[in-house]
């Protein structure tokens, strides 16, 4: 899985944010490791000037083998606050997602399934 992080103007220790979000993104994601072949994390500061409340935004794309990519956005005070939250909604969706495939790869089919077969 590969971790591609990207920043706005306003953000600063680019380097260290981006060995931090690696390791944040491979703990939070390892078991998707299969399915995921690569994570897009878009960090900014959309009012870098300015003080206030939830200006700072997370965006976070995962890339999936053979589907659409999926991407969760979260704004918070704090780019900490703002990245483990979409880690999380990024988590919570690809279980949903990837859940419901592979439930649906592993059903039976009634013409194949011999104990839905009426005798």
């Amino acid at each position: 899985m590969q971790i591609q992080v990207n920043t706005s103007n306003g953000i600063t220790n680019k380097d260290a944010l981006e060995r931090w979000a690696d390791t944040e993104i491979k703990q939070h994601l390892s078991r998707f490791v299969d399915d995921v072949t690569r994570v897009e994390v878009h960090l900014s500061d959309e009012n870098h000037d300015k003080t206030g409340g939830a200006d700072k935004c997370c965006v976070m794309e995962a890339r999936l083998a053979h589907l659409q990519p999926l991407a969760v956005k979260q704004h918070a005070a704090t780019l900490d606050e703002a990245f483990r939250g979409a880690a999380d909604k990024l988590k919570r969706l690809l279980d949903s997602t990837l859940g419901r495939l592979h439930n649906h790869r592993d059903r039976g089919s009634i013409r194949t399934d011999p104990s839905f077969i009426a005798e």
